[in-house]
């Protein structure tokens, strides 16, 4: 009977013991968090979301069994109302306390559920509204978990910048989602130099009617390039009319944001609409690598979402869903680092009655704020790749060029911040996309811009009216023909206008409009004519209008087509003076110089070389230096008749003779030069004179240069107005002006018909030409000047100018005019025949003395032994002048024998013997010196046979 008992009483002990085990377990396991999830439960968007979400929540604690604290999901439905929305919100933070709120789903939904959250301390971590309208900056407990907006607009930017589109129209939707983003992308575009002429808002309260008008009048615009950033909800009902109105035919360019991009695989009967509505859209979007671990959710994901919506073709997870996914996430590892915290969550309530409203009675989250910390540190692996928050928004490398062609998505390349576009998602290749099938499915890449369509050509508004003399009008002018009751345009300008649009790839029709003033009358400042197109009131202006500085901050011009510069034309004066002395002009000081000394020097040489063999260079002192300078001089003309018996001295002569032809043949023919060729000079040289003067200037009527002028210091009383080049050469003629001061297009149209009259100085101001003018952003402007530059490479634009100008060969005094002064002849132009003869003379002279030195060494040696300075110099210089005695230098050698006999008149015979012997002795000196082989006598010893005066005579 006791065993019994002992198993009953063993049974309930185990019993008992698992039943506090289980109490226990349950007062110690993991702690309920509350999350709130909005979404709009009736859209694809929401309906994903929500089962994405679920299964989110399933796989964490799958992965993370032990968990101190488990999320319980407590969904709301916003209807995709605002009111709803924040509704939802109020329930879920007065009734629910909740920890976290996931959601809303719009854009426009978030600021308000934002604001609240921000006021309960409690963390709204959105994964589908991407607008810039609500941000972490300014909702401080708003995190995205999901890209924001503003992040795509580089690479929007940089697909318009890769196809050369210069202005884009943004088509978008008339709420926070859209018009947040415009000024974003406006800056994106204009620093890739893309202009938004225009901004087309449509809305969803919008009837069909009210948005098919919004596109007719983008019709009526130039550009073709658009971009959409509607919702999918709006995006049904736009892009049908845009088909209706047939602004996605070729030539058109749309691109959609993320927004709608994202969508693509979750439209309703997406393979229709795509195909129908959506052929040749470039869509841009993050980029999310499908893994292997997306992939098998995906396929998990399409199994629970068919089974709740069977009707349903949605067979591809959005980026929305892949987010929402990982938003889930994120907060179930934030809760999870709050651990204990998670179970002592407490709002402190403020003292309310019964009749406060739920507002007031909300109270702010105690865990709110190191939630939120946890929330923005999270960092794992998720579906999208790695789950980083950088300032409180998802963080996306990268994004992806789709295109939509027939009823499919193809990728057609990447954008990354730091290789731009590349058609893979590793390449460095920059703006290299794989090929595009544009709506039409055109293969081309559209230009971006067309005629507008309505009949509409382009008004262009051409300077003067019809029958009015105009200023020059070999540039432009207008007639009216009565015949056809039309007006026609001409003129060079006309020419190359015309001629520049037959280069354009496409047809521009255009009508000319005379341009007429606030009176009524034709004519007037242009800068009031460029001021009419940027006020619209003109497409265009053709005619000759300068590109200046101030203009061009108001209007786009053209590349010039013309040469630039302001200068001035001035009278030209006879240069010739009327001096007696011209004919020292040929030479300058210096070369005059230079010849002298080269004069003086040659007939020096040539004496020393002659004057000791050669009678005609002997003689005294004044005979020798008389016959050197004559010689010298006489060769000028060539008229020296000195018979020269030294080859030496010949070729110091044939030298000098071919130096001095050369000096008188370039002096002949300077001096030629000077009085027969006519020279004129302006009599003005300088800008800087003219200013100095005080003279009356004129100037082109209606033209910039006045403007100029005043700017440099002119006084207005100085200045004079004319219409034409006869005015010019009028007041030129008379004296009315000294000067004309215009642009050198203008000026070489004057001067090719008075160019004998007048010169053009050098340039005073810089200018950038004449260029056609057109509005702010007109993509005509660079196809126009594309076109200009290929008719300034060819012959086509020297065929105009011949025709307008004539051939503008230079006129006959116009090299004169415009040469500088015939330049004197200088020393340095003669410097190497100089040399030569230089150097020939003393080589020869060198010669002549060491084979004097070497004849006379025996007499040398005598001459300077046992002798003052003095006389040794002197001796030397007597044997030099080849006297070898007391005679001074210069004296004939026949005076010398007649001496000699006259101190032997009273001599004994032997003295007279010896007298005779040293007679003959110095006769024999003296052959030695002419070059004869008769032997050599001291001078020495002819010197002590002679008296020295100061002695007796009887010492001799």
């Amino acid at each position: 009977m006791k065993t019994p008992t002992l198993s009953y009483r063993c049974l309930a002990g185990f019993l008992l013991l698992f039943s506090f085990l289980r109490f226990l377990s349950a007062a110690h396991g993991p702690s309920e968090f509350k999350v709130g999830l909005i979404l709009d439960m009736n859209s694809t968007v929401g309906k994903v979301c929500r089962i994405v979400a679920g299964m989110a929540h399933d796989d964490f604690y799958a992965a993370h069994p032990a968990s101190s604290a488990r999320l319980r999901l407590l969904p709301r439905d916003s209807h995709r109302d605002v009111l709803d929305a924040a509704a939802a919100a109020m329930d879920l933070l007065v009734n629910e306390e909740v920890h976290a709120i996931l959601g809303p789903q719009t854009s426009v939904e978030s600021p308000f559920v934002a604001d609240l959250g921000e006021y309960a301390n409690v963390p709204v971590v959105s994964f589908s509204a991407t607008s810039p309208a609500v941000s972490p900056s300014c909702n401080p407990f708003f995190v995205r978990a999901a890209a924001s907006d503003a992040a795509q607009v580089a690479a929007i930017a940089a697909l318009v910048q890769a196809f050369a589109w210069t202005s884009v129209v943004p088509v978008y939707e008339d709420s926070d989602y859209g018009t947040a983003l415009l000024p974003v992308l406006a800056d994106a575009l204009d620093a890739v130099g893309a202009a938004v002429p225009y901004r087309c808002a449509v809305s969803l309260a919008d009837s069909d009617d009210r948005i098919s008008a919004e596109l007719y009048r983008l019709k009526t615009l130039q550009t073709r390039v658009f971009v959409a950033h509607v919702t999918l909800r709006l995006a049904r009902r736009l892009f049908p009319l845009v088909r209706q109105a047939e602004m996605m035919a070729k030539g058109s360019v749309w691109i959609v944001t993320e927004g709608l991009t994202s969508q693509f695989a979750t439209i309703v009967d997406s393979q229709h609409f795509l195909a129908e509505f959506l052929q040749g859209v470039i869509g841009v979007k993050p980029y999310v690598p499908w893994s292997p671990r997306l992939r098998r959710f995906n396929r998990r994901w399409r199994r629970e979402f068919l089974r709740e919506n069977h009707e349903s073709d949605i067979t591809e997870l959005n980026n929305f869903g892949i987010w929402a996914y990982d938003a889930v996430w994120a907060v179930a590892a934030a809760a999870n680092r709050l651990g204990p915290a998670a179970a002592s969550h407490d709002f402190r309530r403020p003292n309310t009655t019964p009749s406060s409203t739920d507002f007031s009675r909300m109270g702010v989250s105690s865990t709110g704020p190191k939630l939120l910390n946890f929330i923005k540190t999270a960092e794992f692996e998720g579906l999208a790749g790695r789950f980083r928050l950088h300032d409180g928004e998802l963080a996306v490398a990268a994004y992806q060029i789709v295109n939509v062609d027939g009823g499919s998505v193809r990728e057609i390349g990447f954008w990354t911040e730091k290789h731009g576009l590349s058609s893979d998602l590793n390449s460095t290749a920059g703006n290299k996309l794989r090929p595009v099938i544009w709506p039409g499915y055109s293969t081309s890449v559209p230009r971006g811009w067309e005629t507008p369509t309505g009949g509409r050509r382009l008004q262009v508004v051409v300077p003067g009216s019809p029958n009015q003399t105009l200023q020059f009008q070999s540039f432009v002018s207008m007639k009216y023909d009565s015949e056809t009751n039309q007006t026609r345009a001409s003129g060079f300008v006309i020419d190359v206008f015309e001629a520049a649009v037959r280069r354009l790839p496409y047809a521009l029709p255009f009508d000319y409009i005379p341009y007429r003033n606030a009176n009524g009358s034709g004519g007037g400042d242009y800068n009031a004519l460029v001021k009419l197109v940027a006020d619209q009131v003109y497409d265009a202006v053709v005619g000759d209008v300068s590109i200046t500085a101030n203009r061009s901050l108001i209007v786009d011009f053209t590349l010039p087509f013309t040469v630039s510069g302001v200068s001035m034309v001035v009278p030209l004066r006879d240069g010739h003076s009327s001096t007696a002395w011209i004919f020292h002009k040929p030479l300058t000081a210096d070369l005059w110089l230079t010849s002298v000394v080269f004069f003086i020097f040659t007939g020096a040489v040539v004496w020393i070389l002659e004057h000791r063999t050669n009678e005609e260079f002997q003689g005294t002192a004044g005979q020798q230096m008389g016959i050197t300078f004559y010689f010298a001089f006489s060769t000028l003309v060539f008229a020296h008749r000195e018979n020269l018996t030294s080859n030496l001295s010949r070729m110091v002569v044939i030298i000098w003779v071919f130096v001095v032809l050369i000096l008188q043949s370039s002096y002949t023919a300077s001096l030629t030069s000077m009085l027969t060729v006519q020279k004129l000079n302006p009599t003005l040289s300088s800008f800087e004179e003219l200013n100095k003067t005080g003279l009356r200037i004129g100037y082109l009527n209606n033209s910039f240069t006045k403007g100029l002028l005043l700017h440099l210091g002119f006084q207005e009383s100085r200045l004079r107005p004319f219409r034409s080049p006869e005015q010019y050469h009028q007041a030129l003629a008379d004296g009315s002006v000294a000067a004309i001061v215009d642009e050198v297009p203008y000026l070489r149209v004057f001067l090719r018909d008075y160019c004998n009259n007048y010169s053009m100085a050098e340039q005073i101001y810089k200018t950038s030409g004449f260029g056609f003018v057109f509005r702010k952003g007109s993509p005509l402007v660079a196809d126009l000047s594309r076109a200009i530059l290929n008719l300034t490479e060819g012959n086509e634009m020297t065929e105009i100018e011949r025709k307008w100008f004539g051939d503008q060969t230079t006129c006959p005094n116009q090299g004169s005019v415009l040469s500088p002064d015939t330049r004197s002849l200088n020393a340095k132009s003669f410097w190497g025949l100089f040399l030569i003869t230089g150097a020939v003379s003393l080589l020869c002279c060198l010669f002549y003395s060491l084979r004097s030195v070497y004849r006379d060494r025996l007499s040398l040696t005598g001459v300077v032994s046992g002798r003052s300075f003095g006389r040794r110099l002197l001796s030397i210089a007597r044997l030099f002048d080849g006297q070898g005695n007391g005679d001074p230098p210069g004296a004939p050698r026949s005076g010398k024998r007649m001496e000699i006999g006259a101190a032997t008149a009273g001599a004994s015979p032997s003295s007279l013997q010896s007298s005779s012997d040293q007679e003959s002795r110095t006769s024999t000196s003296d052959d030695s010196f002419t070059g004869s082989s008769s032997p050599e006598l001291g001078i020495s010893q002819i010197h002590e046979a002679m008296p020295h005066p100061g002695e007796p005579e009887e010492n001799h």
